[in-house]
C-alpha cells in the first residue's frame, strides 16, 4: 500500500552525505554520520594535553562551551591521517581516564521543497516571546518571519536553509516574538557537529533563552549529553524532534535524553506519520505536514510544542522543564491507548 510522501529517512540522508562528502565523513561503528579526523574530548589534564598533541593531534578549547556549561570541552584533529578507530586508541592510551568521542554530525529530521507555512500570513496580535533555533539557516526575508525580530548568532558566511526557515515559521507563527537562531551549516556543505550543537545551546544559555527548538536527529554523544543535562539544571526547557526512522528504530538524540521534550508527528487527520519515531522519548505529538506535503517529518511538530512552551515560560528558571511537560500534558488531547503511548505521547498539541 502506497503510504505517500515521507521524510527522508536518517539512513538516506547519511547515504547522501558520504557520497557528496567522502573526503570529509564517515561512519562511527554504529553507522552514525562523523567528521573525519575530528573527535572531542573532555576532563584532559594540561599534561595529558601535551601528551596528545605530541601524538599528532591539533586541539582547540570550546572556551565558550566551557565557560557557561562547563564542560572543560576541547575539539581534536587528528595530522596523521590514521583510521578513526587508530586515531580513537591512540587518544585512549595518551590520556587514560580523560572522555573522548565522535564528532557526530546531526541531521534535520524532516524535509522537502517548501519555506513557508500558511498559518503564518500575518500577526496574530498576541504577546511576542523569547523562543531559540538550533537548526539550519533562516530566511528573515521569508513572509512567514515578517513579524518575528530575528537574532542570529554569527556565521562567517550566512547562510539560508528551507528546512530552518519552514521550522522558524511554525515557532514563531506570524508573531512579533524574538528568535534566537543559531546556524549550524553557515554554508559549510557539512554542517550540525557535535561542537557546534553544543556551543549554541552555550550561546542560548548566556542570552538566557526558555524554551529552544532542536529539530536535529543524531545519536547519544557524551559530550551533547552534557551540554544538555546542564541546559536542563539551568532552567532551560529543549524540545526536540524523534526523528523519522519509523517506529522500530533505535532511540534518537537529543530527543531521548532526559528532561527533553520529545516530539512524534500526525497528519491532518491526526493520525501518526508511518515514519515517526516511537518510544518513551515520545512525550507529544503535533502535526508534522507543511502545506500538501511538501515538507514533513517529526521537525515540523517539534516547533509547535516549543511555541506552546514559550508562551507558559519567560525566562529560565529551576524545575522548568518538569513543570512544563505537566502543564502541556494537562492541555493535551489524549489520541491512541488511553494514558501515554510510545507513538503519541501524552497527546496531540495543537498551534
Amino acid at each position: 500500500m502506497l503510504l505517500g510522501p515521507q521524510a527522508l529517512t536518517r539512513k538516506l540522508q547519511i547515504a547522501t552525505l558520504l557520497r557528496e562528502e567522502p573526503g570529509r565523513v564517515g561512519v562511527d561503528p554504529h553507522g552514525a554520520p562523523i567528521l573525519l579526523g575530528e573527535f572531542l574530548a573532555m576532563g584532559l589534564s594540561g599534561a595529558q594535553l601535551d601528551t596528545v598533541q605530541a601524538q599528532g593531534f591539533t586541539a582547540d578549547s570550546q572556551a565558550s562551551a566551557d565557560a557557561t556549561l562547563g564542560l572543560d570541552l576541547v575539539i581534536l584533529r587528528d595530522t596523521r591521517g590514521r583510521s578513526e578507530a587508530q586515531a580513537l586508541r591512540a587518544l585512549q592510551q595518551a590520556a587514560p581516564g580523560a572522555s573522548f568521542a565522535y564528532q557526530h554530525l546531526y541531521l534535520p529530521a524532516g524535509g522537502g521543497d517548501g519555506v513557508q507555512d500558511s498559518a503564518a500570513a500575518a500577526a496574530s496580535g498576541s504577546a511576542p516571546h523569547r523562543v531559540g533555533l538550533i537548526d539550519g539557516g533562516v530566511d528573515p526575508a521569508n513572509p512567514a518571519l515578517a513579524y518575528a525580530r530575528i537574532e542570529q548568532r554569527d556565521c562567517k558566511t550566512a547562510s539560508v536553509s528551507r528546512h530552518g526557515t519552514a521550522v522558524a515559521a511554525r515557532l514563531v507563527d506570524g508573531d512579533p516574538d524574538t528568535l534566537y537562531a543559531a546556524d549550524l551549516w553557515c554554508s559549510n556543505a557539512v554542517g550540525g557537529e557535535t561542537s557546534s550543537l553544543v556551543d549554541a545551546l552555550a550561546w542560548m544559555a548566556r542570552e538566557r533563552v526558555p524554551v529552544i527548538n532542536i529539530s536535529l536527529v543524531g545519536p547519544d554523544n557524551p559530550v551533547l549529553a552534557r551540554a544538555v543535562q546542564a541546559m536542563v539544571a539551568r532552567g532551560h526547557v529543549l524540545v526536540a524532534a524523534v526523528g523519522n526512522d519509523g517506529p522500530a528504530a533505535p532511540p534518537l538524540f537529543p530527543a531521548s535524553y532526559p528532561g527533553v521534550i520529545g516530539v512524534s508527528a500526525v497528519d491532518a487527520h491526526d493520525r501518526v506519520l508511518p515514519e515517526s519515531g516511537s518510544g518513551s522519548q515520545v512525550a507529544f505529538c503535533a502535526s508534522g505536514v507543511v502545506g500538501r506535503d511538501a515538507m514533513r517529518g517529526t521537525s515540523f511538530a517539534s516547533p509547535i510544542v516549543a511555541r506552546r512552551a514559550a508562551q507558559l515560560l519567560d525566562a529560565p528558571r529551576e524545575g522548568a522543564a518538569a513543570q512544563i511537560l505537566q502543564r502541556l500534558a494537562s492541555e493535551a488531547r489524549d489520541l491512541g491507548p488511553p494514558g501515554r503511548d510510545p507513538r503519541y505521547g501524552y497527546g496531540l498539541l495543537s498551534p
